[in-house]
């Protein structure tokens, strides 16, 4: 797949395509709906696929300070792109200046002169050029004078609550990744550089891989989560990946006050991934969090957490499982039921 950033990096002799337009951010089931929809008409016309998208996000250009968590890495949003069929990723700059271009120039520039598009579709709700002036119908116009045609995909509504991006950070904010998982279309992803915590997780018999994640990066609310730490390769692929008890938020019971995403990959105490860029996949949501009146009743609970998420992702206790070192778990996720009743309290190791 080819990634061009800035209109300068079109090849001069790109030829005709059809495009879709939007932040994309997740690349959740309703974008897939659209680029699914652009894929649909691409090969009707024999045509290649181009998502244009932008960075900054318009709102912190538009609004300064406003910018919004962000649900996936770039890297990782034009890999899920590609995934559904797409050719190319057109990653614009997004300035102030490039705010101020009007639907019309927008539409000759991008579309027509640099493009050559001869269908375009986005969300039924897309708005663009200055002060979003322009809108699907609009664009349908523009389209009749620069020679494409252009489509509204209906918004993506499940269980009465329209899929987006804002719906899915709503859901991470109070913890509930079941709901990000069902309108992302997979679980919910943080990546970063593995870095070396305080270690009292490594003291108790759990060691962690504690995350460094990037300005923005959407982290779900604190708590105790079962799911997926994986390695990642160069290109961003999953290397190694092992079914995890994960933690997020502050260690009040040792009365620490920064704020950690790390996982401990269930049953190894041999991973040595300091330095490591790594991913960390959510799939349910535990407990909340507590602070613990003695080690020994967070160990505890560190143990029943650990049983939960083992429960959850389908991973045998190690005396039951003989996996060589480094294999790869695929993991699974059923309806999820925490059996029991679990403290509502939480660990941070590190």
């Amino acid at each position: 797949m080819y990634r061009w950033y800035g209109l300068d990096d079109i090849p001069a002799d790109w030829g005709e395509c059809v495009a879709t337009i939007g932040v994309f951010d997740g690349v959740h089931r309703g974008h897939q709906r659209v680029v699914g929809r652009a894929a649909e008409i691409a090969r009707e016309r024999g045509l290649p696929v181009v998502v244009i998208t932008f960075d900054p996000h318009p709102d912190e250009v538009i609004r300064p300070g406003s910018h919004p968590p962000f649900l996936c890495s770039s890297r990782r949003r034009a890999e899920l792109l590609a995934g559904l069929g797409t050719e190319a990723v057109c990653v614009l700059p997004f300035t102030v200046g490039f705010s101020r271009l009007s639907p019309d120039e927008f539409v000759r520039v991008v579309l027509a002169e640099r493009l050559h598009a001869r269908a375009v579709v986005v969300g039924e709700d897309f708005r663009f050029g200055h002060k979003a002036a322009g809108d699907v119908q609009l664009l349908a116009t523009l389209g009749e004078k620069y020679e494409f045609t252009a489509e509204g995909v209906p918004l993506l509504v499940a269980d009465g609550v329209t899929i987006s991006s804002t719906h899915i950070r709503e859901c991470l904010a109070r913890g509930d990744v079941a709901g990000a998982a069902q309108a992302l279309g997979r679980p919910h992803r943080v990546e970063g550089v593995v870095v070396r915590g305080r270690q009292r997780g490594r003291a108790l018999g759990f060691p962690t891989a504690n995350l460094e994640t990037p300005p923005h990066t959407a982290i779900p609310a604190d708590g105790v989560y079962a799911g997926w730490l994986a390695s990642l390769d160069a290109h961003g692929r999953d290397a190694q990946r092992w079914p995890a008890a994960i933690s997020v938020g502050t260690n009040p019971t040792f009365g620490e006050g920064d704020r950690t995403v790390e996982a401990y990959a269930l049953d190894r105490d041999d991973l040595d991934l300091y330095g490591v860029h790594a991913a960390i996949e959510f799939a349910a949501r535990l407990r909340g969090t507590v602070r613990f009146g003695s080690v020994e009743a967070l160990v505890d609970q560190m143990r029943r957490d650990v049983d939960a998420a083992r429960d959850l992702t389908g991973q045998e206790p190690a005396e039951r499982n003989e996996l060589a070192p480094g294999a790869v778990l695929a993991g699974r996720i059923s309806s999820v039921s925490v059996r029991g009743t679990l403290k509502r309290c939480r660990y941070s190791t590190g």
